[in-house]
């Protein structure tokens, strides 16, 4: 029986299909928040796709994360101007996996073709990473997801209003024991089912924080790094609920507890084998010139780019001083306060950790932008600011490098980008900058708990 990891053609795709005597097989892709859509689609049909693609509505790619159609913020690929028609999309056979819940099901993930592949958040990675291949570089990267875990449903947490939410463990325990050790069965479970479905944890931890977790996605190769990172986020939610429990990728759930992280590890090496672009032990902290201007590249474009890494209204609540977030675009060698972590070591582990971004943020979007951002970097030689020394949150700060306060002004700052748009094209920039547009805009719709507090008596 072949396993669904060896899939690398159409003819494998085919052949485990019908190895597993599958009448139906699940396809899925994701959208511009970095939610999966997709459903089941019979084996005839599933084998005529993987010959000539198929069509998916691309409503997808004109509404938000809650069905709600962009409308007068100026997003032009669809809409009710275009009626919204379907859209060409491609089966992806090498992303096959089994899901372990479903007996002998296999997943394909799949992503948009021409003309839509301009705005999809897979494709936009995939031209990225030709950039790098043009450049004679491979790249490769790890994400870190913390989230919290609740004994709670999805009917629960509405019947609350999303309040007095139980996590599963309560106090503050980083890296705890006890609380691995008391809850080992859930670890196992969600541990070997993340290597069932070939999104293998290099390591799982207890965060600071009622309920919350960290975990290190193995290091991989960007494209199949953000495809396990994406799938990662998914189906620890499924599992989670599968399990009747909720898990939660928001950037910061309550003003009590720091955000959720979505860190990304990343270092590049040469195509023609001869190692790692990053590592060179005679210069200062084994850092090479081009991973100097990597660094240079994504601190210059941070403040530009920054809707790509922070896409959601709330992610702008976990930019604040003394949370574990950066608040600037700043760089350090193993300092945790910056928003660029280089981490020394051997022409193996040298990298650079991006800590700017929320565990909200879509993976494929996010690595686009930090990767694309270091190779800008590096094609125009930029050098960075000089490295912060000790605590960043409590030093001044060039005015360049301020990141904007809001969504919003990161969103106009992405649509005046002319880096942005040499770098992801100018369709994609202008339909996702006016997406965070219209996010913003359902935003100032909602009256806040703080507003009613605040205003109703007194005011």
């Amino acid at each position: 029986m072949m396993n669904p990891r060896d899939v690398k053609t159409i003819a494998d795709a085919k052949r485990i299909v019908e190895e597993r005597g599958l009448r139906d097989v699940k396809v899925g892709l994701y959208d511009v928040d970095g939610i999966m859509r997709g459903k089941y689609m019979c084996k005839d049909k599933f084998f005529s796709a993987l010959d000539s693609g198929f069509a998916f509505c691309d409503v997808v790619l004109g509404w938000d994360s809650n069905d709600q159609l962009y409308e007068n913020v100026g997003v032009k690929y669809t809409g009710w101007h275009t009626a919204y028609p379907d859209a060409p999309v491609r089966v992806l056979p090498h992303t096959c996996r089994e899901l372990p819940f479903e007996k002998d099901m296999l997943l394909f993930i799949c992503e948009f073709d021409t003309p839509a592949d301009s705005i999809c958040p897979r494709n936009l990675l995939q031209r990225v990473l030709k950039r790098a291949d043009r450049l004679g570089f491979e790249s490769y990267a790890a994400f870190e997801y913390e989230f919290f875990l609740f004994n709670e449903t999805p009917d629960s947490i509405r019947e609350k209003g999303y309040r007095d939410l139980k996590p599963i463990t309560p106090g503050f325990h980083g890296y705890s024991m006890l609380r691995n050790s008391v809850h080992a069965e859930l670890y196992h479970d969600l541990l070997e089912f993340s290597r069932q479905m070939d999104f293998p944890i290099e390591g799982l931890h207890t965060e600071t924080g009622p309920g919350v977790l960290e975990a290190a996605l193995i290091v991989d190769n960007a494209s199949d790094a953000a495809d396990k990172a994406a799938l990662f986020k998914t189906f620890t939610k499924v599992w989670a609920q599968r399990n009747n429990m909720m898990a939660t990728f928001m950037a910061k759930w309550s003003n009590d507890y720091p955000g959720q992280s979505g860190h990304i590890h990343m270092s590049l090496k040469h195509k023609d084998g001869s190692g790692s672009v990053f590592h060179d032990p005679t210069q200062p902290h084994n850092m090479s010139r081009q991973q100097r201007h990597f660094i240079g590249g994504q601190q210059k474009l941070m403040p530009q780019l920054l809707a790509m890494m922070a896409q959601t209204v709330n992610a702008y609540s976990r930019l604040v001083p003394g949370f574990w977030a950066p608040t600037d675009a700043t760089w350090a060698v193993e300092n945790r306060t910056t928003a660029l972590r280089v981490i020394p070591g051997s022409e193996k582990s040298q990298r650079v950790e991006f800590r700017l971004g929320s565990a909200d943020a879509n993976p494929y979007i996010a690595l686009a932008a930090a990767l694309g951002a270091g190779l800008w970097g590096i094609e125009n030689e930029v050098e960075p600011e000089a490295a912060v020394q000790g605590n960043a949150y409590t030093q001044p700060h060039p005015d360049s490098l301020a990141l904007p306060l809001s969504l919003h002004e990161a969103a106009v700052a992405l649509r005046e980008s002319e880096a942005a748009k040499e770098l992801f094209g100018e369709a994609f920039v202008e339909h996702y900058a006016a997406t965070r547009v219209w996010e913003c805009q359902e935003y100032r719709k909602h009256v806040s708990d703080w507003e009613l507090q605040r205003y109703f008596e007194i005011i």
